[in-house]
C-alpha cells in the first residue's frame, strides 16, 4: 500500500477522529489511537496536530465552514424564498442536524478548555453577525441582532433536546410550528 499523500493526511485524521467522537468523547481518545484508526504513523500525525484540541479545531472549522458558505449561497439564490420565516427554518433545521461536533466543543469548554470556549464564541458571535445581516436585509419589525441570537439560542435548546431523546418535543414540528408563528403572527 503507498503512503498516503501529504495533502490527504489532515483529511485521513479528521476523518478518523469525526469516527472515533460518535462513540467516545475527545478526553477519552488518545492521540495514538487516532494515529492507528487513520493507518498513519504517531510522528506523521504529530507533524500535522500538536494536540487532539487541533483536531478539533480543523473539524469545527470544516463543519461551520461549510454551513456558512451554505447559508450565504441559499440567501444569495434568488430563485428560493428567503423571506424571513423560510430564513428561520433553513437556520434552525440546519444547525440542529449540523450540531453533533458542537457537542463536544461544549463539553470541553465548559470543562476549562479556554482555547476552545474563545474559539467557540467566536464562531457564534460571527454567525450571529452574518444572520443578523440577512434578518436585516428581510424585515425591520424586530431588532436583527437580538432575533439572530433568539436563533442561535433556540437551535441549540432544539439540538440538545434532540440530543438527550426528550419526547415531548419533537424538533421538526417545533420548526414548522415557529415558521408558520413568525409567517403569519410576527412578520
Amino acid at each position: 500500500m503507498a503512503a498516503p499523500r501529504k495533502d490527504n493526511v489532515k483529511e485521513l485524521i479528521i476523518e478518523a477522529t469525526e469516527d472515533l467522537l460518535k462513540s467516545k468523547k475527545l478526553s477519552d481518545i488518545s492521540l495514538s489511537e487516532i494515529a492507528r484508526f487513520a493507518g498513519i504513523s504517531k510522528g506523521t500525525l504529530y507533524y500535522h496536530y500538536k494536540t487532539k484540541t487541533d483536531i478539533l479545531f480543523d473539524i469545527t472549522d470544516k463543519y461551520l465552514d461549510r454551513q456558512y458558505h451554505d447559508l450565504i449561497e441559499w440567501t444569495g439564490d434568488a430563485s428560493k424564498d428567503t423571506s424571513v420565516h423560510r430564513l428561520v427554518k433553513y437556520i434552525l433545521e440546519r444547525d440542529i442536524s449540523t450540531a453533533g461536533m458542537r457537542l463536544h466543543l461544549f463539553y470541553d469548554a465548559m470543562l476549562g478548555n479556554e482555547a476552545i470556549r474563545e474559539k467557540l464564541l467566536d464562531r457564534y458571535r460571527e454567525f450571529a453577525s452574518v444572520i443578523s445581516e440577512k434578518i436585516s436585509e428581510r424585515t425591520d419589525r424586530v431588532p436583527p441582532d437580538y432575533f439572530a441570537w433568539l436563533l442561535l439560542l433556540l437551535s441549540d435548546g432544539l439540538f440538545l433536546h434532540q440530543k438527550l431523546g426528550n419526547g415531548e418535543l419533537d424538533p421538526a414540528r417545533f420548526i414548522q410550528q415557529t415558521e408558520q408563528f413568525i409567517q403569519e403572527e410576527f412578520l
